[in-house]
């Protein structure tokens, strides 16, 4: 089972759909990419869910960066989909192609959250 991700104009995810896997092409389909790219009239990428930060959860290759959500971006240059901006002080890190804090969350055994007031982590 493969997952795919509609993209618009803007490179915005729009939808992610279960679809099948590359192998499973009928006779005269060149990638499942291109015919759901056709048949919709967007963008079609094939997308990861076992890929979050650039790393495979299983072990394998990870593949586009980040399981693609509605929301996402979609960036050419390094062919990953990444979440919207979550706090304006984020920056991107493009070794785990996602935003990260401006300093790393505490090791804590309590839940932590980002105060973007303070520009800091508080334990919950």
């Amino acid at each position: 089972m493969a997952h795919y991700a509609y993209i618009n104009e803007n490179n915005i995810v729009t939808k992610v759909i279960v679809g099948k896997d590359e192998e499973d092409l009928p006779e005269g389909i060149s990638s499942w990419e291109s015919y759901f790219s056709q048949a919709s009239g967007l963008r079609c990428l094939r997308t990861s869910y076992n890929t979050k930060n650039n790393n495979h959860l299983t072990g394998g290759v990870p593949f586009r960066g980040n399981f693609a959500g509605i929301g996402f971006s979609y960036d050419e240059a390094l062919d990953a989909f990444y979440p919207p901006k979550p706090f304006p002080s984020w920056g991107f890190d493009e070794n785990i192609l996602n935003w990260a804090a401006p300093t790393p969350a505490p090791a804590s055994d309590n839940f932590v959250t980002w105060d973007e007031e303070s520009l800091s982590w508080l334990e919950v």
